[in-house]
């Protein structure tokens, strides 16, 4: 008898694309919306953040719970990420800082809600702030470093005030003679110019940028001024010109009446 195969497709000239692990990806959702929020949760984590006068973190929020109920860490960190998102488009946003998460007005509109404040934000002297960024710069540094750097003395008082307002602190001390303080800024510096590390400190090369481009406002501004005020002077002459001609023609009729 005749042997009958089944003949199979001849192969296709073109391969089919195959999918990658990089296109499966790019279809898969989130991780926030893969997993399933528990709205509870948020809902409670939303409301001791708004409550709180400080940043907390996933810890510390997990610790509010009492300990039969407490949810895991990754539940907290589902439930910070979907408020976050919430407020994405509102006047208020969930900010993470160095100390945690706390819910703050947009930087944009901070000027408006200032109003409601009639005491002023201090003003901190020159002094203060160089000090402050070398010990930013280049902590840890004793108070000798600073004065080197800068050229002049740091008054007690400067370094008073910095670790009264927990901006910087004392983290060692240095093994010379005297073993003078070496201080270095706190989660307070950070959480107060709304960054997490120091790393997002602006580079040394960018600030020397923006003083340049500074410098270069300053300088187009006091040639506008100048400018102005020349055009000023210009203008006060011309009107000065104008009376003396107005007078003259006051004076001429009469003098030739008296001829």
């Amino acid at each position: 008898m005749p042997n009958y195969e089944s003949e199979s497709p001849p192969p296709s000239p073109i391969a089919e694309p195959s999918s990658s692990p990089l296109d499966n990806a790019q279809d898969k959702p989130p991780l926030t919306e893969q997993r399933e929020i528990n709205v509870e949760i948020k809902r409670v984590v939303e409301a001791i953040l708004f409550a709180a006068n400080r940043p907390m973190t996933s810890k510390q929020l997990q610790q509010v719970f009492p300990e039969i109920e407490q949810p895991n860490l990754q539940d907290i960190e589902d439930a910070l990420e979907s408020i976050k998102e919430d407020y994405r488009f509102r006047p208020v946003e969930l900010k993470r800082v160095a100390s945690g998460y706390r819910f703050q007005v947009r930087r944009e509109l901070s000027r408006w809600v200032s109003r409601l404040f009639e005491e002023k934000p201090p003003r901190y002297s020159r002094a203060l702030l160089e000090t402050l960024a070398i010990i930013a710069y280049r902590q840890p540094a004793t108070r000798g470093e600073i004065e080197d750097i800068r050229g002049v003395g740091v008054s007690s008082s400067i370094i008073h005030t910095l670790l009264e307002r927990e901006w910087i602190r004392v983290v060692a001390h240095k093994e010379v003679p005297g073993r003078p303080a070496l201080y270095g800024t706190t989660k307070q510096f950070l959480d107060y110019f709304n960054i997490t590390s120091l790393d997002e400190l602006p580079t040394l090369q960018e600030i020397q940028q923006l003083d340049s481009t500074l410098d270069a406002m300053q300088q187009t501004m006091q040639v506008k001024s100048e400018e102005q005020e020349t055009t000023e002077q210009i203008a006060e002459i011309i009107e000065q010109l104008d009376e003396a001609a107005e007078q003259l023609g006051k004076i001429e009729p009469t003098l030739e009446a008296a001829d």
